[in-house]
């Protein structure tokens, strides 16, 4: 199997069978990522316990393969992770799809890793960030990270 089938496969699992896809009880937070320009519209929830560490987090919603995936792939990520380690990942992924971080580093992003050649399908990028981007919005770390390809994502509180 090459490599671009195996992400394709991943992808696929994904988004046919994603693991985060629900609701969280007792959710800390709630926002909701609207893609406009192809219709993705996810409410993710995340629930983050006294010492910031997210405990659990799901998202409901509709969308692309890419968007869907993307964010099931993320909640893989970040679940059990500290608010801070979230955005440090969040931003490894962004700069990912930029361009600008490969090898060693996209390690860290598992299995979201496989979505580093959306970079070079403009229109897909939009689906690809979408939940991340909904999640820096949601830590408080949006304005700051990510510019640029994500500017379209609109982000509303529930």
């Amino acid at each position: 199997m090459d490599l671009k089938s195996l992400y394709q496969e991943i992808l696929n699992e994904h988004n046919l069978n994603p693991s985060h896809k629900g609701v969280t009880e007792g959710a800390s937070l709630t926002l909701q990522g609207v893609n406009p320009s192809c219709g993705d519209n996810i409410y993710l929830q995340l629930k983050i316990d006294e010492n910031g560490i997210i405990t659990d987090g799901s998202f409901n919603g509709s969308g692309c393969a890419v968007s869907q995936a993307s964010v099931d792939m993320m909640l893989d990520d970040v679940i059990g992770k500290s608010r801070e380690e979230a955005l440090r990942l969040a931003s490894l992924f962004m700069d990912m799809i930029q361009g600008k971080a490969d090898g060693e580093a996209l390690e860290e992003l598992d299995e979201a890793a496989s979505l580093k050649n959306i970079s070079f399908m403009p229109a897909r990028v939009k689906c690809a960030v979408l939940g991340w981007h909904t999640m820096q919005e949601m830590l408080g770390n949006g304005k700051s990270a990510g510019q640029g390809s994500v500017s379209h994502c609109e982000v509303k509180n529930d």
